[in-house]
């Protein structure tokens, strides 16, 4: 494989650097490098993070292809600047077994813009009665160590339990798609203000925060590991907070639009804005924010829903559920978390790379910049500003939240293992 240097790269957002890559590894970090014969991209002063990890996205495949398959969904990442995601399992089949969680991992390696790692069911059918196949799916070629019926959740404690004892034999992970399903029967929307004045449905915050101390006590009672999916209240933030204070085994997401857009949007009735679990009030946005700056909250991840253009383009109580994110994600935390100073982009590193590689076990990714390391980058230019066009999107679907909004931060390289799948801003 050919030579690299990246040069003049502001490396985690520091003093400009030269990176050289030879084949799939970082060869040297320094100042004024040069190697015969390389290719050279200049910088000229962009940041370079470790490539991005998304530990929640969405691809649909197998079973709803004219929303998203793996190649258009990996397309998408390696766009949005992400070199590995893991799938979650609400696919048609559900991957429930070794054999749908094989045919994901095999579908992500053969397209080549990204790692996939499937993430497989907790329950079968995600109906939440009997345990999936863990141990089979962890035991595949796939090698499953995060599990969870997103989109539905775990409600049975039971199950729940049984399911952090089964994983905790292989280091694995429950991913909790918090909702108590009774609290919420007919929710269009947060349940607040808005939702009264609208005569929208309301979703509780208390539904989403009573499973959430459930689930915390049990891991601890178990002594195992549990992952808060898109967490998304100022009251699962004192959750979690009070959780690791007891040295709990507990770690939580937070997507990029609920970091930025509140249930204010839902009076446009624009099902765009329609998500689960819902768009907040303003003091959630602002929790969540201050939440991911000091780590209670460890991580950004996606909640990638691709939705065709009918499941969306009809009357709110009809329109399907989710938003598009890869993409559009460093953006919206350039704007909510480094333009306001809850961040530098060591902190962005962290929290999009390095802790959701963690997290999920994903071989080679959220690692240093640095001489030996894997060459799993992307370089961002983040003083570029511009509307958001979801025609020039590499996914399949548009059901983007931020379309013709303005947001900072273009990426314009991404590399995977030494090969560029993005350069100036075009899939290669």
């Amino acid at each position: 494989m050919s030579k690299i240097l990246i040069r003049g790269a502001k490396v985690l957002g520091g003093e400009p650097q030269d990176v050289l890559i030879d084949g799939e590894t970082i060869a040297e970090v320094g100042t004024g490098l040069s190697a015969e014969g390389a290719e050279v991209v200049e910088a000229g002063g962009k940041v370079l993070l470790p490539g991005l990890v998304d530990l929640h996205t969405h691809l649909r495949e197998p079973g709803r292809e004219d929303s998203e398959t793996v190649l258009t969904g990996t397309r998408a990442a390696a766009s949005g600047g992400y070199t590995a995601v893991f799938a979650m399992a609400n696919t048609f089949p559900v991957a429930d077994t070794a054999g749908v969680v094989e045919q994901v991992y095999r579908l992500g390696r053969e397209h080549g813009y990204c790692d996939v790692q499937p993430i497989g069911a907790v329950t079968v059918g995600l109906e939440g009665r009997k345990l999936a196949e863990l141990g089979a799916m962890h035991e595949s070629a796939a090698g499953v160590t995060v599990f969870s019926d997103d989109g539905k959740c775990v409600d049975d404690a039971v199950i729940m339990r049984r399911a952090l004892e089964y994983v905790k034999a292989f280091g694995g992970v429950v991913a909790q798609h918090a909702q108590e399903p009774r609290l919420t029967e007919g929710a269009q929307m947060n349940e607040g203000v808005v939702s009264a004045e609208l005569g929208l449905g309301g979703w509780p915050a208390v539904a989403e925060e009573s499973i959430i101390a459930r689930d915390v006590l049990l891991a601890e009672h178990v002594g195992s590991r549990v992952h808060i999916c898109h967490l998304s209240t100022a009251g699962s933030v004192e959750i979690v907070r009070w959780a690791k204070s007891r040295g709990i085994d507990v770690t939580a997401e937070v997507t990029p639009h609920h970091l930025l857009l509140t249930d204010e949007l839902v009076r446009s009735y624009n099902p765009v804005y329609k998500v689960n679990p819902p768009l907040r009030t303003e003091r959630d946005v602002m929790a969540l924010r201050e939440a991911l700056a000091d780590g209670t909250i460890d991580i950004v991840a996606t909640d990638h829903a691709p939705h065709p253009h009918e499941d969306k383009d009809c009357e709110w109580a009809a329109a399907a559920m989710g938003m598009v994110g890869l993409e559009t994600a460093l953006s919206v935390v350039q704007e909510t978390m480094v333009a306001t100073g809850l961040l530098d982009w060591a902190g962005v590193a962290d929290r999009m790379s390095v802790k959701p590689a963690q997290i999920g076990q994903a071989a080679g990714h959220g690692r240093p910049v640095s001489a030996g390391e894997p060459a799993n980058l992307t370089l961002v230019d983040t003083e570029y500003r511009g509307q958001v066009d979801p025609a020039g999107f590499a996914s399949r679907s548009r059901n983007t939240p931020y379309e013709g909004r303005e947001l900072p931060g273009r990426v314009t390289h991404t590399w995977l293992r030494g090969k560029a799948t993005l350069v100036d801003g075009k899939l290669t």
